[in-house]
Parts: C-alpha cells; sequence; structure tokens
C-alpha cells in the first residue's frame, strides 16, 4: 500500500505569508490514550496546550505536559552553527533559521520536516509509541556533508495541559543522571520525564537556565493569561552521519518499557500499524482524501488511561474499554459526539470491534435512562447533564447493527436500551420527560444546558432551549421507531406495539406543533419559556435526515431550502441564521466574547451530516451536488490542523477555522459523507 502524503508548501516568495503560516498551522500526534504531541510548523508556542510529549494519566492527574519542546542547532564540520525554530517572546517573534524549513509534510498522518541548510537536507520526523505515554524525534542526514552534530535543548514546564501557562511548580526541578539515561522530576508525587539520546551515541552537558517571557500568541486573543517560563537542564549533543540516524525519546514509561523498543522499530512499528487501518476501511478509502481521513479518525479513538473498575469490569467480560475524545486539544469523551461520530470513525473505516467495545463502554454507563454527557478531565466518573446523548445512542446503535448484525451486542444491551426509553416516558432528571398530552419530549431545567448547544459562561446558559426542542423530538421520534422494530425482532411484540402507538402520537403532535407557517420552516423549540421560537436554526434537518423521519414529506423542501439559502456555508451550516438580533458573525475574543456566539451563527462542519443526509432524501438522483457540499471543508486539510478539520468556524467569510484544531464529528461526518456521495 502506498504512502498517504500530505505536503504543506509555504509560500517562497512573501516571507511576511510564510512566517504567518509557519506560525498558523498547527500538526496535531496521538498516542490512543488520550495524550498528544502538537505544535506550530515552526516550532514556537502559541497554545497552553503545544508540547512533543503531552503524557495522559489516570485520575485524578489527567493530562500533563512533560516537553514543551526543543531548540535544535546543527554544526557543521567548519565550526559553524546554524540554530533553528521559533519564538515568542513578549518583545516580538523570534524566527532562527526558518529560511532553511524548505518543507512539511504528513506521512501516513505522521508529521515530517525538511531543512535544506548549506547544502546538507535533514529531515526531522516524530512518532508516539501506541498506547504508550512515548515519544520518539528522529532526525535523518539526507545528503549534503558527511556528518554533522546536533544540539537539541529541552524544556520544560510540568503542569496539567488545560492550566494557565503561568502556574508556577511548588517543587524545583530535580535531574538525575545514570550512563545513559536522564530522568527530570519534580517534588514526591511529580511524574517523571524520561529522555533517552540515541543508545548512547550523544553526550549531556549540564546548562540550567530558565526561558523566560515565553508569548502564547493564541492564549492572548483567546482572553487568557499568555506568558510563561520554562526551565531546561542542559542540552544534548549526538553525531548525525549520512544513512544513520540520530533519535531523542521522552517518555513517562518504565526504562525496561522504553528499552524494550528503540526509536526506529517504534517507527516501522507505528506505520504498519497506520497501513492495517487503511486495510481495514472501506476499499474506495484507502487512498486520497479519505485515506487522509481515515488516519485522521484514529486521533480519537482511544483506550481512557486509569479507568481501573471498569477496565477490570471490560476483561471479564472479554472486552475492552473504548471511547471517543471529542476534540483536540482540551475536549474528553463526550456521550454525544461518540455517538454522532461513531459511523464515521468505526464503521466507515472498517473498525467494527471498537465500535462494539464504544457502545458497551456507555451502555456500563447508563443511569436513570441517560448515557453520560461527558467525563471530566482527570475523573473517572461522568457527568449525565444532557437530553440528546441517550437518543444518539440508538442511532449509533443502528448504524453499527446495519454494518454487522451483531446481535449479541444487541441482546446485551437491550436492558439499558429499554431503561432509557421507559425513564423518558416516565421522567428522569433534569425535566428530561414525555409531555403524556402530546408524546412530544421536553426538557429543562434552571442552570442547565441540555441540548448540544450547550454554551454556558457562570451561571449564563447562552441558548437554553428549554421546552420541546425540535431536534430532540425528531431523535426520540427515531428511537422509538428503532426500539419498537429491535423489541418486535427479539419476541417482545406487546412492548413494540407500545412503542408503535407512542411513536403515532409523538409523529401527529410533531406534525401539528412544529410547523413555523410564516417562515415555512421549523420552529426551533416549541412551549418554550418565552412561548415557540421560531428562530432559523440547522437542528430542523433531523426531523428529515434521520432514518425514521418525523416531519410529512410534503414540508421537506421548505426545510431544506431554506436551510440552504441562510445557513449554508461552504465549511458547514451555520447555527443561526443572519439577521436575528443574537446572530454574531465571528467567534473571538474572551470565553464569554466566544460562549455569546458559539451557537448563534458560528458554523459547525459537522452539521454538514444532516444536509447532505437530508438533501439525498429528496434528491436521491443528485449525488454529485451532494458531493461538492464538501468541497470547501477539503481545502480545511491544509489550514488550521494540517491533515484534520476544526470543531467550528466564523459564521462569514473566510470563514476562518476556531475552537479545537481537531475535532471527532468534523472528521467522521466529511469521511461518511464522502463515502455516501461516492461515484
Amino acid at each position: 500500500m502506498t504512502t498517504v502524503t500530505r505536503e504543506f508548501h509555504f509560500d517562497r516568495h512573501d516571507e511576511e505569508v510564510k512566517t504567518r503560516q509557519m506560525l498558523e498551522q498547527e500538526w496535531l500526534l496521538t498516542n490512543g490514550l488520550g495524550g498528544y504531541a502538537s505544535g506550530t510548523v515552526c516550532g514556537a508556542l502559541t497554545r497552553r496546550y503545544h508540547g512533543l510529549l503531552i503524557a495522559a494519566y489516570p485520575s485524578p492527574m489527567g493530562r500533563i505536559v512533560m516537553l514543551n519542546r526543543l531548540t535544535e542547532a546543527i554544526r557543521f564540520a567548519d565550526g559553524s552553527m546554524v540554530r533553528f525554530g521559533g519564538d515568542q517572546k513578549e518583545a516580538g517573534l523570534e524566527f532562527h533559521g526558518m529560511e532553511y524549513l524548505t518543507g512539511f509534510r504528513l506521512e501516513d498522518g505522521l508529521p515530517v520536516w525538511r531543512y535544506e541548510i548549506n547544502g546538507a537536507v535533514i529531515e526531522k520526523q516524530l512518532v508516539m509509541v501506541h498506547r504508550q505515554n512515548t515519544v520518539h524525534l528522529i532526525y535523518r542526514l539526507i545528503s549534503g556533508e558527511k556528518q554533522v552534530r546536533l544540539k537539541l535543548q529541552p524544556y520544560l514546564q510540568f503542569r496539567p495541559h488545560d492550566a494557565s501557562v503561568d502556574v508556577v511548580t511548588d517543587d524545583p526541578y530535580m535531574f538525575t543522571a545514570v550512563q545513559n539515561r536522564y530522568q527530570i522530576s519534580s517534588g514526591p508525587n511529580s511524574p517523571q520525564l524520561r529522555l533517552v539520546i540515541d543508545g548512547g551515541r550523544g553526550n549531556f552537558t549540564l546548562e540550567e537556565k530558565h526561558s523566560t517571557d515565553i508569548f502564547y500568541d493564541v492564549e492572548s486573543s483567546r482572553g487568557y493569561d499568555s506568558l510563561g517560563t520554562l526551565w531546561t537542564a542542559g542540552y544534548f549533543a549526538v553525531d548525525l552521519a549520512i544513512g544513520q540516524d540520530a533519535a531523542l525519546t521522552a517518555s513517562t514509561e518504565t526504562w525496561e518499557t522504553i528499552a524494550a523498543l528503540a526509536p526506529a522499530a517504534a517507527l516501522a512499528m507505528e506505520r504498519e500499524r497506520r497501513r492495517l487501518l487503511l486495510a481495514a476501511a472501506d476499499p474506495r478509502a484507502r487512498s486520497g482524501i479519505p485515506a487522509e481521513l481515515v488516519l485522521a479518525t484514529d486521533q480519537f479513538i482511544i483506550t481512557p488511561a486509569g479507568r481501573h473498575k471498569e477496565s477490570v469490569r471490560a476483561h471479564a467480560m472479554g472486552d475492552e474499554v473504548c471511547t471517543v475524545i471529542a476534540g483536540y486539544h482540551w475536549f474528553t469523551d463526550w456521550g454525544r459526539d461518540t455517538m454522532i461520530s461513531l459511523e464515521g470513525l468505526t464503521l466507515a473505516t472498517g473498525r467494527h470491534t471498537e465500535a462494539g467495545w464504544i457502545l458497551r463502554t456507555f451502555a456500563h454507563y447508563v443511569k436513570n435512562g441517560l448515557i453520560p454527557n461527558l467525563f471530566p478531565e482527570g475523573h473517572s466518573e461522568g457527568l449525565y447533564h444532557t437530553a440528546d446523548a441517550s437518543l444518539w445512542f440508538f442511532h449509533a446503535l443502528n448504524r453499527y447493527l446495519e454494518y454487522t448484525n451483531d446481535r449479541a451486542t444487541l441482546h446485551m444491551i437491550m436492558p439499558q436500551m429499554r431503561e432509557i426509553i421507559d425513564r423518558h416516558l416516565s421522567g428522569t432528571n433534569f425535566g428530561i420527560g414525555v409531555d403524556p398530552s402530546d408524546g412530544l419530549l421536553k426538557q429543562g431545567a434552571e442552570g442547565y444546558q441540555l441540548t448540544w448547544m450547550d454554551a454556558k459562561v457562570g451561571d449564563w446558559v447562552v441558548t437554553p432551549r428549554r421546552g420541546k426542542a425540535v431536534e430532540l423530538n425528531a431523535l426520540w421520534y427515531n428511537a422509538l421507531r428503532l426500539m419498537q422494530q429491535w423489541t418486535e425482532q427479539l419476541g417482545d411484540e406487546q412492548y413494540s406495539r407500545q412503542l408503535g402507538g407512542y411513536a403515532d402520537q409523538t409523529y401527529r403532535s410533531f406534525n401539528q406543533r412544529f410547523w413555523f407557517a410564516d417562515g415555512g420552516y421549523l420552529y426551533d423549540v416549541v412551549d418554550g419559556e418565552l412561548g415557540d421560537d421560531s428562530a432559523c436554526r440547522p437542528n430542523q434537518l433531523f426531523a428529515i435526515s434521520l432514518p425514521y423521519p418525523v416531519l410529512e414529506r410534503d414540508r421537506w423542501p421548505n426545510v431544506l431550502d431554506t436551510v440552504r439559502q441562510r445557513l449554508l456555508t461552504p465549511v458547514g451550516l451555520r447555527t443561526l441564521a443572519p439577521g436575528h438580533p443574537d446572530y454574531k458573525p465571528t467567534y473571538h475574543g474572551d470565553l464569554r466574547a466566544r460562549d455569546a456566539a458559539y451557537h448563534q451563527g458560528t458554523v459547525w462542519p459537522w452539521l454538514i451530516g444532516t444536509f447532505i443526509d437530508s438533501w439525498l432524501k429528496l434528491y436521491p438522483d443528485q449525488v454529485g451536488a451532494a458531493r461538492s457540499f464538501l468541497d470547501g471543508l477539503v481545502q480545511q486539510l491544509n489550514q488550521q490542523c494540517i491533515g484534520s478539520i476544526s470543531e467550528i468556524f466564523d459564521a462569514e467569510q473566510p470563514y476562518s477555522p476556531r475552537g479545537c484544531i481537531a475535532q471527532a464529528w468534523s472528521v467522521a461526518e466529511m469521511l461518511r459523507c464522502w463515502l455516501k456521495t461516492a461515484h
């Protein structure tokens, strides 16, 4: 199988443009535990989350920044030295040797930098070992001088990855060295960073110092503290000859684990693992754009670090604990995002076993008819404040069964599915329950944000949507019909008939109550705090796009036309139509300003999935047109996070990427729709 490559091209004519590209374009590498490495192409730190090793630890520690960056320099035979990399200081941007950075690419999703210096060509590649907190930085002299000397100086600031960059460690850093094993810790309860330089060929020179006034530009733009200090114990030096790699390994694993897999072997095994991922995927997704998306989906599927009790239970059943990181850098696993992403992440990619693990993992956590909304950073217990995640669970299970016909899993988790239905009928937490007078699902508890439009700042719920929300009732109807189908197949005809009666009532009431005749589209919420809400939002599309559409067919064209004209952009759907008093064209500023815009116009690319599904239901012969709705997202693979798709975009041109640089449902829905629209 050929290598899947994405080449990022710098502007070679305008240095200012090239500088901006190297500073704004980012890369991401993950380890299958929730840990990662990430940074800008030039190496400058602009986010608190940037680092070469962010390790995933069991609760209560969570993810910890262990190695922030390296400063790199090359000494040539004539004694000259060239430093390369970028620094942002309070006084301004400092670029070192950026004229020598001639290329950046992803090879099977792994980042590679290419430098051309004084006739020498040097490449650097990063690889993380799957399910280990280990990163290898591998340097290769391609051509030029027979030998050069690398100087690599690691800088660090041990802290939780979401902690402020100005946090100060209580204990001093402690550095120990025994032969070629170097270790750094900070206090008795500190994690330990272990460093190895290329099998003993290099040496280490003590040069302890602090690098102050590191300016994190993105943190500043988001209204956070933006000046930090990094510490270094000294630097490594190692000779690099043509045809011979040199590698620096950083890890929090034991010395025995580190020694068990040399950097070159780790790289070879990771590339083979990625090739196997492509081989397992849909045949149409083994090359080109969809192959890149398959590799990007792998970033989100994880075995969460430290959920010991859950692992014991799963292993006793012959299972594995498996879940989905909603987005990098700051999200953990979210129930809603997992269920919406499941098809694109695991089913379209041939990872059916992991899909089953994920569904059974979440079934274990059903409580009072709800699956968790999220697992907070550093915690093993979930939070349940969500009205839609449990309903998306039905959709995800249905797609899983369509791909696998795994009736054993259906039998296994049917008690939890029935609990969800019954508790919604009788009423459960947060005011979630069916109104018996009309069969519509209502939700809303003071101070909680329960739908996917869940922004909250302090006590301010930006889009509360209390009442009967349009997509919740579309999902509820779909869940009732699916459960009716499954219980009939399993022989429970009486319960199946009851569910059919509930579904019929929901269908009638929905079409009576949700049609906004003056606008020719659907209310977003009925029976809300201020009555019926006619804000034009994308949520109405789920009344068409789900397998069991709750909206009468003769109203589909009006809804789809309204959404296309008022909400569709090249990168997804706006969350609110322009012209509404609450509409925000851009997403920027401090937390309050950003959350005020989060679902008030801001574009979400995952919503392109429900639009394309609705389009193909109405126009099944216009597959080419459906594919064209993805064109703008293809261009985004070279934008904020190279090889991935961002969480959100501004609502107006130039539709700048915002939020998480890589979002699970953005990638998953793009891949799913790409395959659905394949000719």
